[in-house]
């Protein structure tokens, strides 16, 4: 599933396209994703000029001179494609550019979503008012807070988009290990000793993996076709049975769902 760096590395490939531009054409191609697509969406896009492009966790924010942002969730496989040379079956959205430009949204597997929501009352929108603090805005003392009486793991709670915006599986696992933190031990005894150095974590490997243009796991690409390469530097993430840099050995764990990866000999 595309994360954070991820939906950072699209929005600022789309923004060199995108950002000044009218809207010359839109056409959905089919009527829904992971939910209906608005049924006006064509009417209230086709004629816009994008007046700017952000990401709030893991969604990426299209706003235009109209009022109107055109809010994308990339889902599990969805990426966006410029001028692609052909138009195929799962390039479910396509937007024309006034100087020539094309756009297409691209989901084999439909798990993203499409919606248009008035920018003036985007903060106030349930799927985004429902969000913690972006991982960049953290403090220690303020996840301190967060996880105050939490007695889930650390890892879990770390996924929880209400304790905090757009972590996802394979960053958390990265930054759980470069501050030795145990993936099992409950959130609420990680101490604000231990958060101090996890917080300056999260944010480094957020950091660089935004540098290196996310990772490229199974379908990620950017918009302009570039695979990300930070796959190529994780420390435990994927690498079960693998040695660890310490001596240890990478084990995989199952937690929530997911496969968490971790040393057990260096992450206490």
């Amino acid at each position: 599933m595309p994360e954070l760096p991820e939906v950072e590395t699209t929005v600022r490939g789309l923004e060199r396209v995108l950002l000044g531009r009218r809207i010359a054409r839109v056409e959905a191609r089919r009527p829904d994703l992971r939910r209906a697509l608005p049924p006006d969406l064509g009417q209230r896009l086709t004629g816009a000029t994008v007046t700017s492009l952000s990401r709030r966790a893991k969604y990426g924010l299209i706003a235009t001179d109209r009022g109107d942002t055109l809010v994308f969730h990339l889902g599990m496989s969805g990426r966006w494609r410029i001028d692609p040379a052909e138009i195929g079956a799962h390039d479910h959205l396509l937007i024309d550019t006034a100087d020539g430009c094309r756009l297409a949204l691209n989901d084999p597997r439909r798990f993203g979503s499409l919606d248009l929501v008035a920018t003036a009352e985007i903060a106030a929108w349930p799927l985004i008012a429902a969000l913690g603090p972006e991982p960049f805005d953290l403090t220690p003392r303020d996840l301190k807070a967060r996880l105050a009486g939490r007695t889930a793991a650390i890892k879990l709670m770390l996924l929880d988009q209400g304790i905090v915006a757009g972590l996802g599986n394979i960053y958390v696992c990265e930054a759980l290990y470069r501050a030795g933190i145990n993936p099992r031990r409950a959130a609420r005894k990680v101490s604000l000793e231990r958060l101090r150095r996890l917080v300056p974590a999260i944010q480094a490997v957020l950091e660089e993996a935004i540098a290196a243009g996310g990772s490229s796991l199974r379908d990620f690409a950017g918009p302009d076709g570039e695979l990300g390469y930070f796959s190529k530097t994780f420390a435990v993430y994927g690498r079960e049975g693998e040695p660890c840099a310490c001596g240890g050995t990478v084990k995989r764990i199952v937690q929530g769902g997911r496969s968490t990866f971790y040393c057990p000999a260096c992450q206490r």
